[in-house]
């Protein structure tokens, strides 16, 4: 899988310049990383709009069963994610890895591990190129756009906040209807509460989580201590292996959709989008259904995932093998690339960032994840 020395170095010049290189005659993409803007804050996130949001947020009170809220599955003690595979909603007991079912809960797991919201409000960001937070894609598949759209998914799901207290048309409803009959949130939206007001207001705060001091940052603003030796020649590593072939940008993730030889368990799709490298510390287990528990896991896959790229160029019989995305075929991972590109992994990290959770909520339910 080595390429030609020559064509190597060419190919890692291009990508720490931030161009993209043809290696057999086709454009590949633009393969340049960056530091994170300072700020994701749009001109209507107020402070009081934040503070709603934040509430909002730990209040079991916009789940049908009264027992679930964002911060059930996007808890800060697990990076604002729940360190689990994949997550569970209503008839569950707990947080985290500790999360069980209820007995007799007659509701099945989902299928999807849950991404942090880090930094997820820069969902979609591209090098060089304005950014749309209204078209910011969301979900393992980009089914939703907008924090905003998203937040209503989980309120709708019925193994997620619905479960079968009501039909999915009257989820929505019947939240606002709880939330109305709560003074202070009445108080607290100006007697206008609907579904986008709840929902902006959510993503005003979800915007406020970010980390964009990571050593890495630091590193491309100009401080060029802020990098490790090793965590530099991880870098270097990184582009000449191909990674940044996909984790490119500011998160380091196209948000395209790639086919990886994986498929999903419960509607057998096999394109998943590009997770970012953010905060991977933090974020344990990996890939879209979280079976990888540590990055050595996933350095592991993609070393086997090469090989069966391999035999699809090399005119092997490729009619056993998954589907998988063309882009494979340009990396050029070595064994002894792991050690670097764990160092520079490491760079993406930040501890930096918000953890706290209020000591109360408007609906006087017990705050999620407090106990």
């Amino acid at each position: 899988m080595s390429l030609p020395n020559p064509i190597r170095l060419f190919a890692l010049f291009a990508s720490l310049c931030g161009q993209s290189v043809a290696l057999s005659g086709e454009p590949l993409p633009d393969t340049k990383i960056e530091a994170l803007p300072r700020s994701a804050a749009l001109p209507a996130d107020t402070p009081a709009k934040v503070a709603l949001g934040r509430l909002l947020f730990f209040d079991p009170i916009l789940s049908a069963t009264r027992d679930v809220a964002c911060a059930t599955c996007h808890h800060p003690r697990f990076g604002w994610a729940d360190a689990r595979p994949t997550p569970l909603g209503v008839h569950a007991i707990g947080i985290g890895p500790q999360r069980r079912l209820a007995k007799n809960a007659g509701i099945p797991p989902l299928t999807r591990n849950t991404p942090s919201i880090l930094n997820v409000a820069f969902n979609g960001i591209e090098s060089g190129k304005p950014f749309a937070p209204s078209k910011s894609p969301m979900f393992w598949d980009n089914r939703a756009q907008s924090l905003e759209a998203q937040a209503l998914a989980p309120i709708r799901q019925r193994e997620e906040m619905r479960g079968d207290v009501c039909g999915e048309a009257e989820a929505v409803p019947a939240m606002i209807g709880r939330m109305q009959a709560i003074p202070e949130y009445v108080q607290r939206f100006d007697g206008q509460i609907t579904a986008n007001a709840v929902t902006s207001a959510i993503a005003a705060y979800e915007r406020t989580l970010i980390t964009p001091d990571s050593p890495f940052d630091r590193f491309m603003r100009g401080d060029k201590t802020a990098l490790t030796p090793a965590q530099q020649h991880g870098m270097e590593v990184f582009h000449k292996a191909g990674c940044s072939l996909c984790h490119n940008g500011p998160m380091l993730s196209d948000y395209k959709l790639h086919a990886i030889g994986v498929t999903d368990s419960s509607t057998s799709r096999h394109d998943f989008r590009t997770p970012t490298l953010r905060n991977l510390k933090h974020t344990a287990p990996y890939m879209h259904h979280g079976g990888h528990p540590t990055l050595d896991d996933v350095l592991l896959f993609y070393d086997r995932l090469m090989d069966h790229a391999a035999e699809t160029i090399e005119g092997g019989d490729s009619s056993t093998l998954p589907q998988l995305d063309p882009l494979l075929r340009k990396m050029n991972m070595l064994p002894e690339d792991h050690e670097p590109l764990r160092a520079f992994l490491d760079a993406l990290n930040s501890d930096d960032y918000d953890k706290s959770m209020p000591q109360r909520v408007p609906s006087g339910l017990p705050v999620s994840g407090t106990r």
